[in-house]
């Protein structure tokens, strides 16, 4: 956390870091910080057992990430946004400045598991759709 709290002082992150704890945004953001790092066993630790199952290996997931969400891959500034609470589940929309200056908002299906938080799938969604 300490690192992020770097980052967002350098990179323009603009959630309130200190503001409070919640674990399903602290996941979120500590996936950030390992794709930023380029840390992909770290990025791939945040996945769920079905995720991490379809794509078999850190460097799967990388590079899925790295080709098809560029925006998460190297991430500017970051928003959170609407959140849905379904039980176990949570749904989290994060709007994220990419590297070429488009604002994009992506839901993630975060999954508790034995008191964990996972995430178990990100989709892009219309910005408009989001109350920002």
């Amino acid at each position: 956390m300490f690192k992020h709290l770097f980052l967002s002082a350098f990179i323009g992150l603009s959630t309130p870091l200190l503001a409070f704890a919640d674990p399903v945004t602290d996941v979120i953001e500590e996936q950030l910080d390992a794709f930023f790092d380029r840390d992909a066993p770290r990025a791939f630790s945040f996945a769920s057992p079905q995720i991490q199952g379809m794509f078999g290996t850190p460097l799967n997931f990388a590079m899925m990430v790295e080709r098809g969400y560029p925006s998460l891959w190297s991430p500017g500034a970051v928003e959170f946004s609407d959140r849905y609470e379904q039980g176990a589940r949570v749904r989290q929309t994060v709007i994220v400045t990419g590297p070429d200056g488009k604002r994009l908002a992506y839901e993630y299906d975060m999954l508790r598991l034995n008191e964990n938080w996972k995430i178990n799938g990100v989709r892009l969604v219309p910005l408009n759709e989001v109350g920002v």
